[in-house]
């Protein structure tokens, strides 16, 4: 049913986003799916990598690390951005559509009252593709 699972990731946040990892790994070995962690990073020095080389390395590491524990196969891809807060969903999206995903799966966080007047990055990326999202809380 689903060939090529995306999971957008943030490195700054692993920790909150294992659910949806496991979820995306247990569906990609239902599927025999190609799995692929997604992450947008910025040109300018962050607390996860000093350059857009450096976060793709260590998205690279992580999903190797992923791969061994779930036992199925987890790719890396990144892309760059200049304002991460204004285009993060829009990045995310293009990227998904380029390497082909016809599935999402995305961690998100349990609503509270900021999320009542601004919509969350999964609500935002779910609204504006065409593709099909699981949001794991």
């Amino acid at each position: 049913m689903f060939k090529n699972i995306a999971v957008p990731f943030d490195l700054a946040h692993a920790e909150k986003q294992e659910k949806a990892v496991n979820a995306a790994a247990d569906l990609a070995k239902h599927y025999g799916s190609v799995l692929t962690l997604f992450g947008v990073t910025s040109k300018t020095p962050s607390e996860v990598a000093h350059s857009p080389e450096e976060y793709q390395e260590k998205l690279t590491a992580f999903a190797a690390e992923q791969s061994r524990i779930y036992g199925v196969s987890f790719n890396a891809c990144s892309a760059v951005s200049v304002d991460i807060a204004i285009d993060l969903e829009k990045k995310l999206n293009q990227a998904i559509h380029e390497i082909g995903a016809d599935l999402i799966v995305m961690a998100s966080h349990v609503p509270g009252f900021r999320d009542y007047l601004f919509r969350s990055h999964s609500g935002d990326l779910a609204t504006h593709t065409d593709l099909s999202v699981m949001i794991i809380r």
